[in-house]
């Protein structure tokens, strides 16, 4: 089980990009939470008390953030921007100092400066140029990602199904909104998308973030975080695997070597992770 998740979610990468090719990427996204709320809102009770907060947190950790992260995906190889999203764990270290007052030992700091000096190595590269604003969009969704889950630790009296169920509720008619604002071609994008893109739409709604967090949230039920978070380190490798195999991507040396780096530091950060709050749960 801890190694479908990995899978699962980085072939949603996969999946994505070739939807992508199709589909304006928030209208994606947006079809994408509107499966996930019809599958999963039969099951979970309304968390009254929690609506107005999941509303804000629907906003930052899944409509702006998924903007951000699957518009950036649309010019870089899905391998590629699932190694720039592992930097959602530094961001979440260091916006947990900040807003929670958590005091990350020299170890974690360690695994921050080497994951951001990864950064800079695939930033830099020569041959990055060209996409280096949909690096610096995917960096951004991986920021907002962090500040969402620091909002997720805030809530209480709710369990980690109805944080993900409630939270593609909120996010579906936000993400048609920013839709319609910033992008143009929905209708015809819907009229000719053939029963490929449309499989695509079901994975990354039913496959990737419906069964996806059934299976984490099963896991940090069964076991201690720090325990299973590791596993996710496996998710960029599944990407590249598949967009090697799929999507005839060619990843270049240095950008993987870039790449590596940000997983060794994010690895020393979330190996022998002990989290106290099972809450916090990941919307990739």
């Amino acid at each position: 089980m801890a190694l479908s998740v990995p899978l699962i979610w980085g072939m949603g990468f996969v999946f994505a990009k070739a939807a992508i090719a199709h589909f304006p990427p928030i209208l994606l996204m947006a079809l994408r939470f509107s499966l996930t709320a019809i599958v999963l809102v039969w099951f979970t009770q309304i968390p009254r008390g929690n609506l107005r907060q999941l509303f804000v947190i629907a906003i930052v950790a899944a409509a702006i953030q998924y903007s951000l992260t699957f518009t950036g995906l649309k010019g870089l190889d899905a391998g590629i921007a699932a190694l720039i999203v592992q930097l959602e764990v530094p961001f979440l270290v260091l916006l947990g100092a900040v807003f929670l007052g958590e005091q990350p030992g020299l170890r974690k700091w360690l695994g921050i400066a080497i994951a951001f000096a990864g950064m800079g190595l695939m930033a830099f590269q020569g041959d990055f140029g060209a996409s280096l604003v949909s690096v610096l969009l995917v960096i951004g969704g991986a920021f907002f990602w962090a500040l969402g889950q620091v909002m997720i630790r805030n809530l209480s009296d709710i369990h980690g199904l109805q944080v993900t169920t409630w939270v593609a509720v909120f996010a579906a008619p936000q993400l048609f909104v920013m839709s319609l604002v910033f992008e143009s071609g929905q209708i015809d994008a819907v009229r000719n998308a053939d029963s490929v893109v449309w499989g695509a739409v079901i994975y990354l709604g039913v496959v990737m973030t419906a069964f996806g967090y059934f299976l984490w949230n099963t896991l940090i039920r069964r076991h201690e975080v720090g325990t299973v978070a590791p596993f996710l380190l496996l998710l960029p490798v599944f990407s590249i695997i598949g967009g090697m195999l799929f999507l005839g991507e060619q990843p270049g040396i240095e950008k993987l070597a870039g790449g590596l780096v940000i997983l060794l530091g994010v690895a020393i950060i979330t190996i022998r992770l002990r989290n106290r709050d099972k809450q916090a749960t990941s919307l990739k």
